[in-house]
């Protein structure tokens, strides 16, 4: 109940955010009528029609945001016809042809002179068409309501949750229509203006609906802040769930919503630390059972396997994704703990919960397994089954479960790797496995599995999809899901990024429509890596990486060589540059030489 109030609240503030402002207009149009009949149906077609389609595209994927695209446009039409016929009421008088027709009669009985304020009917398909078009800012609120959708999948729960954020909205916004059309109504009578303050409602719908059309909404208005309620939202949050400490956060699974695709934001980070451990002989508390591994879609390297066949052994479960640079630098730890402990009664799961949509492709999966040299069981968790029944929120986490079925212990995130190898060799001798070696394994990991140079590090894992997508440096900002040529930015300040050529910016990627276009980057670590992919025809990109405008030379990554080139083949984590000496800002370039690159998200070591 607690959570369907947050939502409400968080609804209740979203009129004070910019992101409401393109929706005004179609509201406020209809202030000089009376609420009941006009008002109030306006609202609620616009409320219902939020949840349904935020429900449908945090949890429906391609296919409902490619239905809304054509509802939006719909949508759009509709609202600039209205805008006209405020504008120019004669305007209906002469269109005659059937369809505009039935807009025009629909105008008609919205902006009835005799003062009814029209049909229920008409206002409520005003507030359909404008439910199509919103796009709320997505706050914290609203990214916790949506995350838990994308992972928890279609429920009852869900809808309310959308649909209690929606009210609260709405219960702001019908406020200030009874208070502004009191204010019109005040107006008409002192200043007999009542056609000119219709005219500039008119203008003020088609300004909205080219606001809209363009991409304003969401791509300039979501960085604008009027009146931000951030801070408010997330005091709401964490009085519902409240935050983990820093030294505890991994990456974690993320959703946004804007009214042209399902997009949102619970942003992850990197974890160098976790928590500490009681070590060897201190006493593990029992946190809870090892829960059912049935929501795995599939299994690689093992039949399925349950808690019940699993009593007897000390179980090592690992959440990981194969794109997730912290979960890399893990898995060599992860894997000379399998090889070394198996024959004493350790078993090691890796459960893949997959961060982008790529990562749900099990062929993805089972060449990233091969090219890791993973031979423990691993679990497919494209649903998030698993993932759910741990309550996890972390890549990488780990979990340590005795011969009793009973969680010992967690660690999430990377390091630490001694003080968790002792709590496994603990709980095989509690399990009275004899003989158990008390030495530490020796890693020397290469690649991308290197331990990060973590003193070094002033750069963040930055997004490129514009879901999560920080410090992006553009004259005409970042427009999404739509073509755009974009020009080369000035210099940057650290930590800030930008693109060149012709690029389409998605939910989770930014993709390359035409050859030659590049992203560039100022950072300071001593490795930086790019999440890329071919496009859909599968076809390899070549691209070449400069530093500082020149070609890396010693200071390239495995994935390029002293020249900066290098080819896309699949979708997963490249290393472009690895340096060697002291660490300082440079400015990292990556030029596609090939169409169709897709771009996910930088991370640093």
């Amino acid at each position: 109940m607690l959570l369907f109030i947050v939502s409400y609240l968080g609804g209740v503030l979203t009129i004070l955010s910019p992101c409401i402002l393109p929706v005004l207009p179609f509201v406020f149009a209809r202030a000089d009528k009376p609420f009941l009949t006009s008002g109030l149906p306006l609202l609620v077609g616009m409320v219902l029609t939020f949840a349904a389609v935020a429900s449908l595209a945090a949890v429906g994927g391609g296919w409902a945001v490619q239905a809304n695209q054509y509802g939006r446009v719909i949508a759009i039409l509709l609202l600039a016809f209205f805008g006209l016929t405020l504008l120019v009421p004669h305007l209906s008088d002469y269109l005659t042809r059937p369809l505009v027709a039935l807009g025009a009669r629909l105008s008609q009985s919205a902006n009835d002179p005799g003062g009814t304020g029209g049909s229920v009917g008409s206002a409520l398909l005003l507030g359909v068409a404008t439910g199509l078009l919103w796009a709320p800012c997505a706050g914290p609120i609203l990214g916790l309501v949506l995350t838990g959708a994308a992972l928890q999948g279609a429920n009852a729960q869900t809808s309310f949750l959308l649909l209690a954020y929606a009210l609260g909205a709405a219960t702001s916004l019908a406020l200030a229509v009874l208070v502004g059309g009191r204010l019109f109504e005040a107006m008409k009578r002192s200043l007999g203006a009542g056609e000119w303050i219709r005219r500039a409602l008119g203008i003020a719908v088609l300004a909205g609906v080219a606001a809209i059309a363009f991409g304003l909404d969401t791509g300039v208005l979501m960085r604008i802040s009027l009146a931000s309620t951030t801070s408010i939202e997330q005091a709401l949050v964490d009085k519902v769930k409240p935050m983990p400490s820093q030294d505890q956060i991994g990456d974690k699974p993320s959703v946004i919503m804007t009214g042209d695709d399902n997009v949102m934001t619970m942003k992850g980070g990197q974890a160098m630390t976790a928590q500490a451990h009681p070590g060897q002989s201190g006493a593990l508390p029992v946190e809870g059972q090892l829960p059912s591994l049935t929501g795995a879609v599939e299994w690689l390297n093992s039949p399925p396997l349950t808690p019940e066949s699993l009593k007897g052994k000390v179980v090592l479960v690992d959440f990981w994704t194969y794109s997730c640079i912290n979960c890399l630098r893990a898995i060599p730890y992860v894997r000379a703990w399998a090889d070394k402990y198996k024959d004493q009664g350790l078993v090691v799961i890796g459960v893949h919960a997959p961060e982008f949509a790529f990562e749900k492709n099990v062929d993805n999966v089972k060449q990233a397994v091969r090219d890791l040299k993973i031979d423990y069981p691993v679990a497919i968790d494209n649903d998030y089954g698993v993932w759910q029944a741990f309550d996890n929120q972390y890549w990488p986490a780990h979990y340590f479960i005795d011969a009793q079925g009973r969680i010992r212990h967690h660690h999430f995130g990377e390091g630490d790797y001694e003080g968790s190898e002792k709590i496994i060799q603990q709980l095989l001798a509690e399990a009275g496995k004899a003989g158990v070696s008390k030495g530490i394994v020796s890693v020397s990991a290469q690649g991308v599995e290197a331990a990060a140079d973590t003193v070094n590090i002033v750069s963040p894992e930055t997004y490129i999809g514009y879901e999560r997508a920080d410090n992006f440096v553009s004259p005409a900002g970042m427009i999404v899901n739509k073509s755009q040529v974009y020009g080369k930015a000035g210099p940057l300040d650290i930590n800030h990024w930008t693109l060149s050529g012709n690029w389409t910016v998605g939910r989770e990627h930014a993709a390359l429509n035409a050859a030659n276009g590049s992203i560039t980057y100022r950072f300071h670590a001593r490795d930086l890596h790019l999440v890329l992919g071919p496009g859909a025809d599968g076809k390899p990109v070549r691209f070449r990486v400069l530093i500082d405008g020149n070609a890396p030379g010693v200071a390239h990554g495995m994935d390029a060589d002293v020249e900066g080139n290098g080819t896309i083949v699949g979708q997963r984590l490249y290393q472009l540059i690895r340096q060697d000496g002291p660490i300082s800002d440079h400015t990292f370039e990556i030029e596609f030489l090939d169409p169709g690159a897709q771009a996910f998200a930088f991370t640093f070591g």
